[in-house]
């Protein structure tokens, strides 16, 4: 039996490119190292900034990346189903009216949501993303569990498609307001939920769990404690050039410290914004650095306020910080 010889296209039969078009095996020009076809040729660009425009950017972004148990009431904005809404819900009519959505850092088994038997809809937010906009996959998570039978622990899915993002979903001028939790406890408050497969992953979950405070002298500052080490992480809403020169004004006055014993180690960028970090004292708590956090955000203000050309020693500064950036991905 003789063999099937398979022929291959030549070159000269690919279809003809204009002046400055890349080929899909060329690398991308975003200089990421993919070829094209892998990155922003693959028709799904990441969005830098997936939780612009809610009123909570910065502690979306902390509860995402930072914080191990935490929750949020979030309030839906308008009727599942109306027109333009991609299926969202809100306050009028439709399957979403009266529902209450409780935001939560991780759900068990990492599930994007579960639905409760009395209709409470629980949102996982540290899931792994399927496509390049996070605020879409977490809608459509939503919108697969305000249309679920209640009972219902929503197993997670492929690539949402085009649709409604959390910004279509949800009131965009509601603050987010964390309750942070030493547990995941409140896994757990319904019954049907406390399978063996559940309490498994609860106590791995806790076994797993960090420590962690949000300060309340300033907005999106975090407090944890790793091992043998105390942190600060503050997620900050300013674009990345004006608060790393203001930053550098500060490490130019060595005014960058939050105190005796502390010590700016870096920072790093999520979703858009930057995330500046201090080592601490491991044994304080978190209550000693709400003085110490406020006075440094008025002196940060002070210098965000400055113009002009960054003094020599400040300039030195900012090399040195951009040296110890990070991008979280």
């Amino acid at each position: 039996m003789s063999r099937r010889v398979r022929s291959r296209p030549s070159r000269s039969a690919e279809p003809d490119r204009t002046d400055g078009e890349v080929a899909p095996r060329q690398p991308c020009p975003c200089g990421s190292g993919k070829r094209y076809k892998s990155c922003h040729g693959s028709g799904d660009v990441p969005v830098a900034r997936p939780f612009e425009g809610l009123a909570g950017e910065c502690d979306w972004i902390a509860l995402r990346e930072l914080v191990p148990s935490a929750t949020a009431e979030l309030r839906l904005s308008r009727p599942a189903g109306a027109a333009g809404s991609g299926g969202a819900a809100g306050s009028g009519g439709g399957p979403g009216a009266g529902r209450r959505v409780t935001l939560a850092t991780v759900l068990p088994l990492a599930l994007p949501a579960i639905v409760r038997p009395d209709g409470h809809v629980l949102l996982g937010l540290q899931v792994h993303a399927r496509s390049g906009d996070v605020s879409r996959d977490l809608a459509h998570a939503l919108e697969q569990a305000l249309a679920a039978q209640p009972g219902t622990m929503l197993p997670a899915g492929g690539l949402p498609g085009p649709g409604a993002r959390l910004q279509d979903m949800l009131d965009p001028a509601e603050p987010l307001a964390p309750s942070l939790h030493d547990d995941f406890g409140f896994w757990l408050e319904d019954s049907a939920e406390q399978s063996t497969e559940v309490q498994a992953s609860l106590e791995r979950a806790n076994s797993a769990i960090v420590p962690t405070a949000r300060l309340s002298t300033v907005d999106s500052a975090y407090w944890c404690r790793v091992g043998e080490k105390a942190h600060l992480r503050w997620v900050m809403p300013y674009d990345e050039d004006p608060l790393l020169d203001a930053l550098a004004r500060l490490a130019a006055d060595r005014a960058l410290g939050l105190g005796d014993g502390t010590r700016y180690v870096g920072s790093f960028r999520a979703h858009g914004r930057l995330v500046p970090v201090w080592d601490l004292p491991r044994d304080a708590p978190a209550g000693d650095w709400e003085e110490p956090a406020a006075a440094l955000a008025a002196r940060l203000d002070g210098a965000l306020a400055e113009t002009g050309p960054l003094p020599d020693a400040a300039r030195r500064a900012r090399d040195g910080l951009r040296g110890r950036q990070l991008t979280l991905r």
